[in-house]
């Protein structure tokens, strides 16, 4: 391979079971623009973090391999992975040169249709399996509320996907009086309907567990006081989306 790209890496995770099908290492990079109210991983924010090789790091994951065998595979969360887009493509070519899965994690705010940035980003579609594309909300202005940025290009990034025929799973947090809204909710199923690939849509409750982070960093948590969603807030949300699960 021509670059030898380094990544900051945040933690590895060598045992997932929520970040795509079957068994899971999930690598979560640092880095993110996004400033998500309920974020619960600000450690990530910062883009400085170990600095590992993609080939060291390749070389480190596919000693897991045994764990997968042919149901799971790797996994890049975050943080935001698209942000180190030339690591990616050359860790992700490693794996797919050994014939495993791969997937990414993102909230998209990296997408640009910059000529530039889409010629790297079809590169990395090459080596990717699967997309776990987080969407917030659609309203724009909610959105930057929420995350302090807008999601047109979010909102591109998945047509983008669709049209690609990449495979996708969609999430949504959710966090009650804050991307409960049911007008939304609505419209996010409308545009859900329009993408091809999409496999899964999944709710994930919001939670507290990341609020120790934000005090650790000398940061006002913005969310104090709001708890988790209830079951029936999930499944009424779920029934909006039209999840249907068994």
């Amino acid at each position: 391979m021509e670059n030898k790209h380094t990544g900051h890496i945040h933690t590895l995770e060598s045992f997932g079971l929520v970040d795509g099908p079957g068994v899971r290492f999930v690598v979560f990079l640092k880095g993110c623009r996004m400033r998500c109210q309920y974020c619960h991983n600000p450690d990530t924010w910062s883009g400085e973090g170990k600095l590992m090789s993609a080939e060291d790091l390749y070389r480190h994951v596919r000693r897991y391999q045994p764990y997968w065998k042919n149901n799971g595979g790797i996994t890049v969360s975050g943080g935001e992975p698209l942000l180190q887009t030339d690591f990616l493509i050359e860790f992700f070519t490693l794996a797919k040169a050994d014939h495993i899965h791969t997937a990414i994690d993102t909230a998209g705010e990296p997408f640009s249709d910059d000529s530039a940035f889409l010629e790297k980003f079809d590169r990395l579609l090459n080596v990717t399996d699967l997309f776990l594309l987080d969407l917030k909300v659609m309203d724009e202005t909610s959105h930057k509320k929420l995350t302090g940025v807008g999601n047109q290009n979010i909102l591109q990034m998945a047509r983008y996907l669709s049209e690609h025929h990449k495979k996708m799973w969609i999430r949504h947090v959710l966090v009650p009086n804050l991307t409960d809204d049911e007008n939304d909710l609505r419209n996010m199923h409308e545009f859900i309907s329009t993408l091809k690939g999409v496999e899964r849509v999944e709710v994930l409750p919001y939670h507290t567990l990341g609020m120790i982070k934000w005090k650790e960093l000398a940061l006002d948590y913005p969310l104090q006081g709001v708890l988790p969603p209830t079951e029936e807030q999930i499944k009424r949300a779920e029934a909006l989306l039209h999840i249907h699960n068994n």
